[in-house]
């Protein structure tokens, strides 16, 4: 009988990598019952210490292996990257196991009553909650040691996730709670599969070459490339970003770009068995149900409670703000495509969305001379990803070297030793970067290890009798805190997964430069993560509010236009040749061209997400009606009969990002705030660098985001420098 790889907490790998090349769909079921097991075992010697409770023995009290977090780290994130029908079908069975686990731990009133009294150490006017027995366990009768920030925001943390989960509540409204959160496991994760099988399902497949007009040599290369590997001749286009982009700018077939337009924009609510509208429905009031259990008016109130933005009036301020500076120019830009549409195609020509990119192209060619498909020569994959680097090298003095002995999940999978200006290990980078059927659209960062520091045991630890009999009868370890000085720095593992041109037979993957922003962005993530220097993995790299999350990836999109970083790598693939200076130069002329267009369109999606979740009362409405209405005021084009964005709006149903979608917005003011600085003292200026490694990209979520911001910057943010930077000021 082959071994299970999850059930040894040593790989044996580089730097103790998960072992992909050893792990079988059938490893997963049992690695994580038995480390539910080991959780629930853990937290009983935590409920059952005889000591008082104290922040030492309650709080920062870790175990020898986290097993449950190993495996399903893996789990879930090849569902995002590498997936199939049979682990489609897994998720299904464990969702629930595992949310019914989480409920367990969070509605265990003997466990948080030891974090509650450990909180009223260091918060005595904090009133006891209705599930606090009246036999509490006892406080030290001596005054608590001081805790460090991050030691008390760990706290605050801890006792808010009780709080905050429903530890306080009733029975009868805990078990409504738990009925919530399993539904919801299973309606977001099916939310998610309707929309990737839904996405898969689209094929448009052509074996007319006049079909073809307009597109570039590199959109039918990838087509016929496609079209091949299904065992067909001709050209097919997908729905997938690489594929589809391209189409909309390019193809001079209207309805062919009609066609493609509707397909992507019916996405899951076509009345088939991927309709997501009954979904949408439940996740909205489920959400809505869950907040107001818990004393919240709105679900939107109970998640902006641990945001910057704190409240829905301040974003609807910021949204509001945006709106009012935007708009205008927005209208303008959609009027000067629709003159350019009725110049070539006569004046009684009427713009649709599917029309927008293409005379958006024929305007940009007109007014600037400039073209993706320019571009794309001398944006080779290999080339941007040794600039990106490099760029990380210059800022921060870190290095990449591949190491092809880490174990990966699929061949076109990449992966790299991070390692630090003075040569010492820094974390593990694993880069994905094309599509495939098994893998979910956009772009993301991950990790598969977060970063910690703190107690661990080493070989002559494990060699005493006593710990090895615990470890073979699957008893949990219990690690208190011992001297800092012993403590391990253990590194994280990151992952970039992407969905970028691929190469063909006859030219290696050649990207535009809104994928090299897509790279950067993405990048930018991953340095949050690789940067990670916390002595806590919850509060570790990107484990930050949701609308700071985004400030070290937009950051890093501003190098994106800058000609000193594209020179250090823009090179023409087959000659060598660098990017010319006057092509460099169009690209910082036409950086802002639609800028207002694609601020309202974020806008119009921040609404969208704002409405569904200020919702006080039960959402009944038909989807698409309502979507209309949400919005309304920051359309530039009247909408499509049968379309709809909801049912397919991963960030806010399935995703993290539920009441938040005006982070991005958020984060923009923060970012354009931000590369200021850069660019005072200049774009590549060490020190600069530094104070935002040391500041913010290292601290994570130790402290409050605007703490962190402005100890970087030395004061708060303004909108300004974002108006100015899009030269709408």
């Amino acid at each position: 009988m082959r071994d299970n790889p999850f059930f040894n907490r040593d790989y044996k790998t580089p730097h103790n990598t998960a072992p992909f090349d050893r792990i079988q769909l059938e490893d997963y079921e049992p690695a994580i019952l038995e480390g539910i097991r080991q959780d629930d075992a853990f937290i009983q010697c935590i409920i059952d210490n005889p000591e008082p409770p104290t922040f030492d023995n309650t709080i920062a009290v870790t175990t020898l292996d986290d097993m449950l977090e190993r495996v399903t780290k893996v789990f879930f994130n090849l569902l995002s990257a590498e997936t199939n029908d049979e682990m489609d079908a897994l998720a299904q069975k464990l969702s629930p196991v595992l949310t019914e686990h989480a409920n367990n731990i969070l509605f265990n009133k003997r466990h948080f009553q030891r974090i509650q009294a450990v909180y009223q150490q260091y918060h005595p006017a904090a009133p006891a909650s209705r599930s606090a027995a009246s036999a509490s366990p006892a406080s030290p009768s001596s005054s608590p040691r001081p805790l460090t920030p991050e030691e008390q925001m760990l706290l605050e943390k801890s006792y808010d996730g009780f709080i905050r989960a429903g530890v306080a509540l009733d029975d009868e409204h805990q078990a409504r709670l738990r009925e919530i959160n399993n539904e919801m496991s299973l309606l977001t994760l099916q939310f998610s599969q309707n929309n990737l099988k839904a996405t898969n399902a689209y094929e448009l497949y052509l074996t007319n070459e006049a079909d073809l007009a307009g597109l570039p040599e590199s959109a039918c290369d990838a087509a016929a490339l496609a079209a091949k590997e299904r065992g067909k001749d001709g050209w097919l286009f997908t729905l997938h970003a690489p594929s589809y982009g391209p189409f909309m700018t390019y193809a001079d077939k209207r309805e062919l770009r009609r066609q493609m337009y509707m397909a992507k924009n019916t996405i899951c609510i076509e009345k088939n068995e991927l309709n997501n509208e009954d979904i949408v429905h439940r996740i909205v009031n489920l959400r809505r149900e869950r907040a107001q259990l818990l004393g919240y008016k709105t679900f939107a109130d109970y998640v902006l409670k641990e945001r910057m933005a704190e409240s829905a009036e301040n974003v609807y301020h910021l949204l509001d703000q945006l709106l009012d500076a935007y708009i205008e120019p927005a209208r303008k830009e959609v009027a000067e495509i629709e003159a350019i549409a009725c110049k070539l195609e006569g004046a009684d020509f009427e713009l649709k969305p599917w029309d927008f990119s293409y005379y958006g192209h024929k305007l940009k060619m007109e007014r600037f001379n400039i073209d993706a498909e320019m571009l794309r020569p001398y944006l080779e994959l290999a080339r941007v990803k040794e600039g990106v680097f490099a760029l990380a090298t210059r800022l921060y003095g870190i290095t990449f070297r591949e190491n092809k002995d880490i174990p990966v999940y699929h061949p076109d999978v990449q992966a790299y030793e991070v390692l630090d200006q003075d040569g010492s290990f820094l974390a593990v980078l694993y880069t994905d970067f094309h599509p495939r059927k098994g893998k979910q659209s956009g772009a993301w960062m991950t990790s598969f290890k977060e970063q910690w520091i703190g107690p661990d045991l080493d070989e002559s630890d494990l060699a005493d009798p006593v710990l090895r009999d615990t470890i073979a009868k699957g008893k949990p370890v219990l690690i208190p805190p011992t001297d800092p000085s012993t403590w391990k720095n253990s590194r994280p593992h990151v992952s970039l997964v992407m969905n970028f041109t691929k190469p063909t037979e006859t030219k290696p993957a050649l990207l535009t430069l809104g994928e090299v922003e897509t790279f950067l962005h993405e990048f930018g993530h991953a340095l949050h993560g690789i940067f990670a220097n916390t002595r806590f993995a919850s509060l570790s790299g990107t484990s930050v509010y949701w609308d700071f999350v985004e400030l070290p990836s937009q950051l890093m999109e501003n190098f994106a236009v800058e000609p000193d970083f594209l020179n250090t790598f823009a090179r023409h693939y087959e000659t060598g040749e660098p990017m010319p200076d006057d092509l460099i130069q169009r690209i910082i002329d036409s950086r802002n061209f639609n800028v207002a267009y694609a601020c309202i369109r974020q806008v119009s999606f921040g609404l969208l997400d704002m409405a569904y979740y200020t919702l006080t009362e039960p959402f009944t409405d038909d989807v698409q009606s309502f979507e209309h209405e949400a919005w309304q005021r920051a359309l530039l084009f009247e909408e499509v009969p049968g379309t709809c964005m909801t049912v397919q709006f991963g960030h806010i149903m399935s995703g993290g990002y539920a009441a938040g979608y005006y982070s991005y917005k958020w984060a923009e003011v923060l970012d354009a705030d931000a590369f200021s600085v850069f660019k005072e003292h200049g774009i590549f200026d060490r020190t600069t660098a530094q104070r935002f490694r040391d500041c913010i990209l290292s601290r994570g979520g130790t402290e409050h985001p605007m703490t962190l911001y402005k100890r970087f910057r030395g004061s708060e943010p303004t909108i300004d420098a974002l108006l100015k930077r899009n030269g709408i000021k």
